[in-house]
């Protein structure tokens, strides 16, 4: 999601450029192989990657449903200390995550750049169409999954004609 809210933020400065009145500043907007195009985009999509999580993500209520269930953190006291310790690791966390979505971002100007590939080949198979592809791989093999064990997977790879993997507890020599 960042990486939609960047590029629809850095989409509107285009809007206002288009024509000849545009010069450097259109360019800068329009041209992915910019340097400062690429430092803005970067810029952009880890805010909003830090504004996304922390409007999905709530350690309040994280600690409020820890506090309730007699859960604890080991070494943080109840209250205000877990939710400003859940909310300092949500941060260590979303960090190195925002700075890789930007550098997958960026990856198709960079590879425009590196190889000299066409703007057209180069966001074709980079940035936010390697996450898609990604993300429908992920999902599919979750779903194939769910739908193997809701169909009792074990039970049918023993006694059917396809035989999967077979763990045993004792390896012979």
């Amino acid at each position: 999601m960042p990486i939609i809210f960047a590029q629809a933020i850095l989409f509107i400065p285009t809007l206002f450029t288009l024509g000849k009145n545009g010069g450097d500043l259109g360019r800068m907007f329009t041209d992915h192989t910019s340097g400062w195009y690429m430092l803005i985009y970067s810029v952009v999509v880890i805010g909003f990657t830090f504004l996304y999580t922390a409007l999905i993500f709530n350690p309040k209520q994280i600690s409020d449903n820890l506090k309730q269930n007699n859960g604890f953190i080991p070494g943080v006291k109840p209250g205000q200390p877990t939710t400003d310790y859940i909310g300092s690791i949500m941060d260590r966390i979303t960090f190195p995550g925002a700075v890789m979505l930007a550098f997958i971002g960026i990856l198709p100007g960079l590879i425009q750049l590196l190889f000299g590939m066409t703007q057209a080949f180069s966001m074709f198979f980079g940035g936010t169409s390697l996450l898609i592809m990604v993300g429908v791989v992920l999902d599919t093999l979750q779903q194939i999954e769910t739908q193997l064990m809701m169909r009792q997977y074990d039970g049918l790879m023993k006694g059917g004609r396809i035989q999967g993997r077979q763990t045993t507890s004792a390896v012979q020599i």
